[in-house]
């Protein structure tokens, strides 16, 4: 139940840098709907947005990461080849350095899909503000505070729940 929990935050911050709609279907093993195309304008714009929230910030690793997957996946059938995995996996990431950046391209195109042109102006402008600033340089924190007392709120609760089973179960004459 822990680890369910740890994952949260990172999930949080995805959702509030994605659209909802595309990562709720996605999320119900449904293919997301096509994105319309987007305008020169509208993809600068996001993709502004997207870099004063800081969002590379969370798929800077994910080339090494997948890159490293493949290797153990690879590894568990092919134990007796691990040094040339090691060496074939440092060439492989060579390759990819820097396709992560398609993710930042199409988290620019989902926030041109919920928005229109105008909109995404003025939310750049916004964030160029003072209060807009302040919500980029508190909004991690406030996520991170959230989701820390939401993981507290749901170990306290879980606890609860189990002492109201154990409960029941005692009166079945079925303790555990």
């Amino acid at each position: 139940m822990k680890s369910v929990f740890r994952i949260l935050p990172a999930a949080g911050i995805v959702l509030a840098l994605a659209s909802a709609s595309p990562a709720a279907a996605q999320a119900q093993g449904q293919a997301p709907a096509p994105l319309k195309p987007a305008s020169p304008a509208c993809m600068a714009g996001a993709k502004e947005i997207l870099a004063m929230k800081n969002a590379s910030a969370l798929y800077a690793n994910a080339v090494p990461g997948i890159v490293q997957q493949a290797k153990q996946a690879l590894l568990q059938s092919n134990l007796n080849y691990q040094k040339d995995l090691d060496e074939v996996a440092v060439s492989v990431a060579q390759t990819y350095a820097g396709k992560e950046k398609e993710i930042g391209e199409k988290m620019a195109q989902i926030y041109c899909n919920e928005f229109t042109d105008a909109e995404i102006a003025n939310l750049v402008a916004f964030y160029k503000t003072p209060l807009g600033q302040k919500l980029l340089n508190a909004e991690p924190k406030a996520i991170q505070m959230s989701m820390m007392a939401t993981n507290q709120w749901a170990a306290e609760f879980s606890e609860t729940v189990t002492a109201q089973f154990r409960a029941e179960m005692r009166k079945r004459n079925k303790p555990i």
